[in-house]
């Protein structure tokens, strides 16, 4: 397992993590202090940021898992892997990002694109 993999493992999981403390802590340890999330829908950066973010997306769909959905691609500084959203590994929604890390290893860039999304308010293209 490269250590983007692990990276690309430990960001979904800070997505699926609900205990607001637990998350937190997750978000400490993978991204820098300064990182930018950037996405269709949010343009955020600082730790905080991130972190009402990913609250918000676990607000909106409830019960629905976050997962790695092939390898993660990745060179120098950067990598790029495809994701799902959904329940009981239905992917309702499909996006890939594209992520840099700092010299210390933690993700100071993701870039988030959606491939697929369900009609709902906010997620209309």
């Amino acid at each position: 397992m490269s250590d983007f993999t692990k990276l690309a493992e430990q960001y979904i999981a800070t997505w699926n993590e609900t205990d607001p403390s637990a998350r937190r802590a997750m978000i400490d340890e993978v991204w820098a202090a300064d990182g930018r999330y950037t996405d269709p829908l949010a343009d955020v950066a600082g730790r905080d940021q991130i972190d009402a973010v990913i609250a918000a997306a676990q607000a909106q769909f409830a019960g629905m898992t976050f997962r790695l959905a092939g390898p993660v691609d990745a060179h120098h500084d950067q990598a790029r892997f495809t994701w799902e959203l959904g329940p009981d590994g239905t992917a309702l929604v499909v996006g890939f990002d594209v992520a840099k890390v700092d010299a210390d290893g933690r993700l100071e860039l993701v870039l988030g694109f959606l491939d697929r999304v369900p009609n709902a308010p906010g997620l209309d293209r």
